[in-house]
């Protein structure tokens, strides 16, 4: 078993609070992705998971066992970071079997783990090489080979991509995947970009400001967003957002100011008169030839499957991504069809979304 549990975790630089009581539990063999924007923690939290950070309030356990107190190095993780921290006069073989050989292992035994681990991440024609005559890929396999031959508990990885283009982020993220598939051991990865989270975790933590703003799995953060931060930050392009006001005897209508009214959702639960903040995906917005609410195109950007639009809804822009190729310029009128597209409803005041009935 290789269970974390964080319960009630602090952290303070002084009078300086960074974490407010995080809560979250990681199962055994299980992906899970800090994500949030720059200064939310999250990185404190994984350095605190592994023994860098001291722990101001709460605990952290690995397999049941309270680690607050133990050193790094008996905590039996592994931890990539996002410089490689490789040894430049020593060669990949070496850099991947130091930490076995400062631990005592023999010879043999450092040698059958570096081939082992070599031969999962496709390093064997770069055991003689040094770091200098490493792609940044390769350096970054090297990093996680390094983890690898020590077997951890778990294995913690601190944005490890965020040095590479984005090609090779794209191939990076499928290595990282299907290695968590081969070896099936527990992984918290922390990263700013919301791609790798959705395409990469079994869970993810949403984090802002030191606090966890929702936890669950990819596609449910990504359908049913519990408040505005969350829905705006996963997906991509971003959720659009329209203010408007809750409309008809039964509420059952949206007015989005000056842009229109679109149905509501069945069974949420709102008043008349009620302000609120709709958002909708741009991959869920239509052009329609006749009907649906009219808009101005202010850009066109067509990138070859699809072509992404901003356009003005009343007094307010949005994103419209279409799955397909369509001959528009700035300034054309176009129709949207806002009627069928899934609407996120959100309290105007308190930013958190409207329950429903169902």
């Amino acid at each position: 078993m290789s269970t974390v549990q964080i319960r009630d975790v602090r952290k303070s630089y002084g009078a300086h609070p960074v974490l407010h009581g995080v809560d979250i539990d990681i199962a055994d063999g299980e992906f899970v992705i800090l994500v949030g924007p720059s200064g939310c923690g999250k990185s404190t939290l994984l350095r605190m998971v592994a023994g860098l950070e001291t722990i101001t309030g709460g605990t952290i356990s690995i397999d049941g066992r309270v680690v607050n107190g133990v050193e790094p190095k008996d905590r039996d993780i592994a931890m990539v970071f996002q410089n490689y921290a490789l040894y430049p006069q020593m060669t990949v073989a070496q850099n991947m079997g130091f930490a076995l050989e400062l631990a005592g292992a023999g010879k043999d035994e450092i040698k059958r783990k570096v081939d082992h681990a070599a031969g999962i991440l496709g390093l064997e024609p770069l055991l003689d090489r040094k770091p200098a005559q490493l792609s940044g890929g390769q350096r970054q396999r090297v990093a996680m080979g390094r983890a690898i031959v020590r077997d951890p508990k778990v294995f913690l990885f601190d944005e490890p991509l965020s040095n590479l283009d984005a090609k090779l982020r794209v191939k990076m993220r499928a290595e990282i995947k299907a290695l968590h598939h081969r070896l099936k051991t527990t992984i918290v990865y922390v990263t700013h970009d919301q791609i790798e989270a959705m395409t990469m975790a079994d869970k993810i933590v949403v984090m802002q400001g030191g606090h966890i703003e929702q936890i669950g799995t990819p596609l449910d953060l990504y359908d049913h967003p519990k408040n505005v931060f969350v829905a705006g930050f996963l997906g991509s392009p971003a959720m659009n957002f329209l203010d408007g006001v809750i409309v008809g005897e039964d509420g059952a209508f949206l007015e989005l100011n000056g842009a229109g009214r679109v149905p509501l959702p069945a069974g949420l639960r709102c008043a008349a008169g009620q302000s609120v903040i709709a958002g909708i995906r741009p991959e869920e917005i239509g052009i329609a030839d006749t009907g649906g609410i009219s808009a101005e195109v202010l850009v066109v950007e067509p990138t070859g499957s699809e072509t992404h639009l901003a356009v003005r809804l009343g007094s307010q822009e949005i994103t419209v991504v279409l799955r397909s190729r369509i001959a528009l310029v700035p300034g054309e009128q176009v129709h949207l069809s806002l009627g069928t597209a899934p609407l996120h409803v959100f309290d105007k005041e308190t930013k958190e979304r409207l329950p429903s009935f169902s």
